[in-house]
């Protein structure tokens, strides 16, 4: 029986990691279940998976929290703060851990799962981009194992000999990302002038939060994973390539010096990479349906339009800058973002806020978490001048 930690419980990653487990209570349960400020939703999680352990972010919700669950006949413990999610996901009540809250909040949380030895699923890309080295150091350390959820790096996973091996020795070539292209492939910077929140966060194939939906439609997603990718199979830039594939069924490819290409292929449905995660090495049952590829096909692939999308050519700058140029590149486009879903930024601005972020803040070597947290804290009063400046 593995006992899991589901840091961002509430979240579209939570929700299909609960159901996997909910499938599989022979082999899992739901040990910890954290949110960030949804108490009803996660009441009502706690309601029907029991867990030892329901945190909160926002400390100001505790008492709502403990009061709603006692209500609801709950007995499990209760905490608040960031501190208190960065316990539980080091604590005694869990051996696996789902580090699946968005952005560079999930970073303490994913540090200490790491640290304390746990068998993490990493889901939130935003702590590997920001601070790959310090994560894989605290990974090694700490004896556990670090297994992708997301699709595209799961896939990779999946077509590596042993999961996470030295390249070169493994015979790979390159390392190929697929992207869907999001909801505005094919389109011109003019018909993108006008975007809305809503538009940019209607992904023609996924269900995701509305974050990773705007980036996925900006392709700072996939930026962001070029990154990941760096990091998680010590990759150069110049051996990883994106290419766009709108059916989202070949999830990523791993080319191999005899010429050879290996695929992943499945549903777009997270359900499959989390099974596979949570069992490892093994193989679960994940709810996903099978792939019917007669009535898929064609499978389309093209190259990405950079000129239009340019965030994932600043992604790919930032990575071959180097250092912490990466943990800035996501903190000006976590505020580049905030800022657009909340009517405040135009579609096109967001690439020029990150843009103008990079050239103030020049590439500095990672040091320390202290030193990288200084340095998001000062991408993100970057980021905010820049938008004060453009208003």
């Amino acid at each position: 029986m593995k006992n899991v930690a589901v840091l961002g419980a509430t979240g579209s990653i939570g929700g299909s990691t609960l159901d996997v487990i909910a499938r599989h209570p022979d082999r899992f349960r739901a040990s910890v279940l954290t949110a960030h400020c949804k108490v009803e939703a996660l009441v009502a999680l706690c309601v029907q998976h029991r867990p030892d352990l329901a945190v909160i972010a926002d400390p100001s919700l505790e008492a709502e929290l403990a009061r709603r669950l006692a209500a609801a006949g709950v007995r499990c413990e209760v905490a608040s703060g960031h501190a208190a999610l960065a316990a539980a996901a080091a604590g005694a009540l869990c051996d696996t851990v789902v580090a699946a809250i968005v952005g560079a909040a999930g970073l303490e949380s994913t540090l200490a799962a790491a640290r304390a030895g746990k068998h993490l699923l990493l889901a939130n890309k935003e702590s590997i981009v920001m601070a790959g080295p310090l994560l894989l150091q605290a990974v090694s350390a700490g004896g556990g194992a670090l297994v992708p959820v997301d699709s595209e790096h799961n896939a990779i996973f999946q077509c590596l000999p042993g999961g996470r091996p030295e390249l070169r020795r493994s015979g790979v070539r390159r390392l190929i990302l697929t992207a869907s292209g999001g909801p505005f492939r094919g389109r011109t910077r003019v018909q993108l002038a006008d975007i809305t929140p809503d538009q940019a966060c209607k992904h023609p194939n996924w269900v995701m939060g509305r974050k990773i939906s705007v980036d996925s439609a900006t392709l700072m997603n996939k930026g962001l994973e070029v990154i990941e990718a760096h990091h998680l199979f010590g990759a150069p830039a110049e051996a990883i390539d994106v290419v766009v594939h709108p059916q989202s069924l070949v999830h990523s490819m791993v080319e191999y010096i005899d010429g050879s290409v290996l695929a992943q292929l499945g549903n777009p449905d997270m359900r499959t990479a989390i099974a596979h995660a949570l069992a490892w090495p093994e193989r679960v049952e994940s709810g996903v349906s099978s792939l019917d590829l007669a009535a898929c096909a064609p499978l389309e692939f093209e190259p990405p339009d950079l000129a239009t999308f340019r965030c994932l050519a600043l992604a790919f700058q930032a990575l071959r800058a180097g250092g912490d140029s990466p943990a800035v590149l996501n903190a000006a486009n976590e505020v580049a973002v905030e800022a657009f879903l909340a009517g405040a930024l135009p579609f096109l601005a967001i690439a020029d806020v990150v843009e103008a972020v990079l050239t103030e803040l020049p590439a500095q070597a990672v040091v320390d978490v202290e030193t990288l947290s200084e340095r998001d804290r000062m991408a993100r009063e970057a980021a905010r001048r820049v938008l004060r400046n453009a208003c």
